[in-house]
């Protein structure tokens, strides 16, 4: 019965907006990935430029044009544009698009029970979740990546006699999510559809279905989507633009850590129990019954999408949780797929698994607990509902698992999530008041101020005061402040003392406003903010 029509649609969008919606306005401005996307999609806004990407007017050559598109014209619709929750609509949609097509697609690869199985773990495992609720491009990004491997696998199949050629509609669906990836990461989506392709051909000794891909038309097609602005950018900036992005962003991550973002090989599969929990459980045992199947042809593309994709990131030094993201709806497929047919999950090292992804659980419930302890205003009631759901949703399916009912363990797993991370979203993570100094410190500034910061330039902070705030020096605040009515300063506990003293040579009086303190947890340390101000001459 889940299976016929468009229940199995409904059933994950339903599953969907009850695991991302709740709470989306709930949690302020993250830093620093974030604000900085939402900012400068809202200066698109503001200056009516759609093709240069800026973020407080200096070119931000970090990624291409899709995604602020996208965030701009969810804040335009909404008439949000100073709301986040406005920016993190397309992650949203994003992330509901990716697990809709790993149904979709996933049914021709390992059936459709077992693609439903796999589409409900993908949408509440950790790291989905997380990238669904952030202004990010990642989610975005996992919808082009689920619609090219999704086309490219009913290409494989055909190729291998299990289904009938695919029509213009699966050929455009292919090409435009490699274009739509491109503009919205760079070359990644291409480069996952092209490892998995190559790795196909060499494993099967078979290179002539991939010109059923027809390569010239849609390279030429992909070119058209993406060249007007490549073009239009390079003319803006003279070439800055994609200079920048590629010898600043792509080849800096390829050559070395960017920004302190090292780790070694090995460093995604170290994480991947945490960041595909739950579904981590029905991974490992998807994984290798596909690895024994590996002549089925639906677990050989499967395999092909996640093998070879996964020792690339491990190899590139500059290493992000969310990169692995693209491989993790194969990976869900193959849970599924492990869960529709009770595979191996009598097995002892099975079990043994779930036990751990259990204790991830018991972590999960005891941080919403005291989360608000430690980073609050104290325990909040609220947050026994995700602690509860957190037990239910690492115990109950190593219950479940062990008592031989793993499509039962599945859906307690991804129905157990909505109240996890809902309750994190609505009731936790707003109590964090630590963690949240911008948002504080908004509160304090009056409607209007002028506004300058020194020394923390945290990007939320801008998009809680305006695209109009300036980011200076001591010397430069100490100057604002003389020669602009009204206007307030947010000074950094360290740039203090050179603030004094620059403001000791305006000869006018300074007046402490607010004070905030709590954590810079994107630096990693505690951090005070003051707001100053000038007493009238």
């Amino acid at each position: 019965m889940l299976l016929a029509g468009l229940r199995p649609y409904l059933i994950l969008a339903a599953l969907c907006l009850a695991l991302y919606l709740p709470g989306l306005a709930s949690v302020p401005a993250l830093d620093r990935d974030e604000s900085r996307f939402a900012v400068a999609s809202r200066e698109m806004l503001e200056n009516g430029d759609f093709v240069t990407v800026r973020f407080q007017d200096e070119l931000r050559a970090k990624k291409p044009v899709g995604i602020y598109w996208l965030q701009a014209a969810s804040a335009w619709a909404s008439g949000a544009e100073n709301e986040i929750w406005a920016y993190r609509l397309p992650s949203v949609l994003g992330a509901l698009i990716a697990v809709l097509l790993t149904y979709r697609f996933g049914a021709a690869l390992v059936g459709a029970e077992a693609a439903l199985l796999g589409a409900a773990l993908l949408a509440a495992s950790l790291l989905a979740e997380a990238e669904a609720r952030q202004a990010t491009t990642d989610a975005a990004l996992l919808a082009c990546a689920v619609a090219a491997q999704g086309a490219l696998g009913r290409f494989y199949l055909t190729a291998r006699g299990k289904g009938p050629a695919p029509g213009w509609g699966i050929f455009l669906a292919f090409w435009i999510a490699q274009a739509g990836g491109i503009l919205i990461k760079g070359p990644i989506v291409p480069a996952l559809s092209l490892l998995t392709a190559l790795s196909l051909a060499v494993w099967d000794r078979r290179w002539r279905w991939l010109l059923t891909l027809r390569p010239l038309p849609g390279i030429a097609l992909a070119i058209l989507l993406v060249a007007p602005w490549a073009i239009l950018v390079s003319l803006a900036t003279r070439g800055q633009f994609l200079g920048r992005a590629a010898s600043q962003d792509l080849l800096s991550k390829l050559m070395g850590a960017q920004e302190a973002h090292a780790g070694a090989p090995g460093y995604y599969l170290a994480l991947i129990t945490l960041t595909l929990w739950p579904a981590a459980g029905f991974a490992l045992p998807g994984f290798v019954r596909a690895v024994t199947e590996r002549a089925r042809p639906g677990s050989r593309f499967l395999l092909a999408w996640i093998v070879p994709f996964w020792i690339l990131i491990e190899i590139v030094p500059t290493k992000l949780p969310h990169y692995i993201l693209p491989a993790y709806p194969a990976l869900a497929l193959l849970g599924g797929a492990a869960a529709s047919h009770d595979a191996l999950f009598g097995r002892r090292w099975a079990r043994a698994y779930f036990v751990l992804a259990a204790l991830i659980g018991l972590a999960l419930a005891a941080a919403n607990i005291e989360g608000p302890i430690r980073l609050g205003g104290g325990f909040a009631p609220a947050s026994l509902v995700p602690a509860a759901a957190a037990l239910v949703c690492g115990i109950a399916p190593l219950a479940l698992v062990w008592r031989g009912r793993p499509r039962r363990a599945v859906w307690t797993a991804a129905l157990a999530a909505v109240p996890l991370w809902a309750g994190l979203a609505l009731g936790v993570a707003p109590r964090l008041d630590s963690l949240w100094l911008s948002a504080r410190l908004a509160h304090s500034v009056p409607a209007g101020a002028p506004v300058a910061m020194v020394g923390d330039h945290e990007a939320s902070l801008v998009f809680e005061l305006g695209t109009h705030t300036i980011l200076t020096d001591a010397i430069g605040a100490a100057r604002f402040l003389a020669a602009t009515p009204g206007a307030v300063a947010v000074v950094e506990e360290a740039s203090e003392p050179p603030f004094r003293d620059a403001l000791a040579a305006t000869s006018r009086t300074p007046r402490q406003i607010a004070e905030v303190r709590g954590i810079n947890y994107s630096r990693g340390h505690p951090a005070r903010l003051d707001l100053w101000t000038l007493a009238p001459p």
